[in-house]
């Protein structure tokens, strides 16, 4: 099982710093990718222009979007934005895709709400591959450095998403919210057999908020009372207080090791706090796994 981490980017006051050391140490480190996603109406970074950082920054790892809202935007343009960052990182990305939760963030671009449908999505996703292929237009580049552009992961988690998503995509680019065994091997068991009716093996993924040390549950609630806060104070307070993994560095390497026993092809950390102690505390599991 691969294990990554993911850049706290939807932390607050985030510098160039920051994002460099945590992006120069994780491909350094015992990781073997790293992940961010994308928002729009929230203080993060920008997605498509931080991920084109990290393609030039690292030399190693595999870089992982977890995910872009594809049905937010135009697959076009997409398409060329993800050929240059296959380009830049020498074919070290892989493109998690989905439809996203949040109507502010499609109103906040101009976006159509009634296009978040996996149906949009695959025919998206589709166009984006006629793109790489060069069958949609021979002049439309850059070509990517990977045969036949990225792979893609779907962010499926009902029963018809993973189905649909099975049709276009090579895995499951999964979240455990509450980071539940239990939850991980029923996601896992239903996008096996969508994709088994395919004929396909699908690639496992999954992934959690986690926090190490006695700081650990507090970074947690107070990452997600922000972070959640869309859903309205009151919820978001409720979820935050059992929401991810909290623990210590022992607890994490045993809860891995179920993960790993669950089936996961990968599994990829997301941190709580963009203090780099937190990714030294993982990276010492990392680094001693098993």
């Amino acid at each position: 099982m691969k294990i990554g981490m993911t850049l706290p980017v939807m932390e607050p006051d985030l510098s160039r710093q920051d994002l460099e050391d945590w992006t120069l140490r994780i491909d350094a480190g015992p990781w073997s990718h790293i992940a961010l996603g994308e928002r729009i109406l929230f203080p993060n970074p920008e997605f498509i222009s931080t991920l084109s950082a990290v393609a030039a920054w690292t030399k190693r790892v595999e870089i992982i979007a977890t995910i872009s809202v594809l049905t937010m935007h135009n697959p076009i343009l997409s398409a060329k934005q993800f050929a240059t960052i296959d380009m830049i990182s020498e074919g070290r990305f892989t493109l998690g895709v989905g439809v996203g939760g949040r109507e502010e963030d499609y109103n906040a671009i101009g976006s159509t709400w009634s296009d978040r449908r996996w149906a949009t999505l695959s025919d998206r996703v589709k166009t984006m591959q006629s793109v790489w292929s060069k069958e949609y237009h021979p002049s439309l580049g850059p070509t990517p450095f990977s045969m036949n552009g990225p792979q893609i992961l779907a962010g499926a988690v009902g029963p018809k998403a993973m189905e649909m998503s099975a049709d276009f995509a090579d895995g499951l680019a999964g979240f455990s919210f509450n980071a539940d065994i239990e939850e991980i091997k029923d996601s896992f068991n239903r996008v096996q057999k969508a994709f088994e009716e395919k004929n396909k093996s699908p690639r496992l993924v999954t992934s959690f908020w986690f926090g190490l040390g006695k700081s650990a549950r507090s970074d947690i609630q107070t990452h997600l009372e922000r972070y959640l806060s869309w859903m309205g104070d009151d919820l978001a307070r409720d979820l935050a207080k059992t929401a991810g993994f909290s623990g210590s560095q022992s607890d994490l390497n045993d809860f891995l090791l179920l993960v790993k026993a669950a089936g996961a092809t990968d599994v990829i950390l997301v941190p709580t706090s963009k203090n780099i102690e937190q990714l030294i505390l993982a990276e010492e599991v990392i680094a001693g796994f098993g």
